[in-house]
């Protein structure tokens, strides 16, 4: 019962399907202002993420990364929800198709018409560097 005073429930769960769930010693993930740790008992928040890595340590010391295009953090004193439109398991990140998708976001940059279609490229370019940076940090941790 002491390692439960330890850790916490994290769920990570995008738009079709939960990518993660399971306790965890310590989550990092990107948050508005900056990268936000969370530990077991911390103080509740719900706040808006931004796309990059959740990492999560697990109780055995291993880590589980996945990939966020941004998102909603809910913390409890012992849960961790994070809801995202895409979530990605790091094990599942494609260095091809996050290339592709920076390729066609900086396209669109290049062909906006409106402030409209500025802003989505802007989005879409922000969330496949993201999803890069997440890519090269996992294949660094393997």
């Amino acid at each position: 019962m002491a390692e439960a005073q330890h850790t916490f429930q994290v769920d990570v769960v995008s738009a079709h399907e939960s990518i993660y769930s399971g306790e965890a010693r310590f989550v990092v993930l990107p948050g508005e202002s900056g990268e936000l740790g969370i530990y077991p008992r911390h103080t509740p928040l719900i706040t808006r993420v931004k796309p990059g890595s959740v990492r999560i340590e697990k109780p055995d010391g291993a880590e589980e990364f996945v990939f966020i295009a941004g998102g909603i953090l809910e913390v409890q004193p012992n849960r961790v929800t994070v809801l995202s439109d895409t979530a990605i398991r790091g094990k599942d990140l494609d260095e091809r198709k996050a290339s592709e998708a920076r390729a066609e976001a900086e396209e669109a940059l290049k062909n906006a018409k409106s402030e409209i279609d500025l802003a989505r490229a802007q989005s879409e370019l922000a969330v496949a560097v993201a999803e890069m940076a997440a890519l090269r940090r996992y294949l660094r941790k393997k």
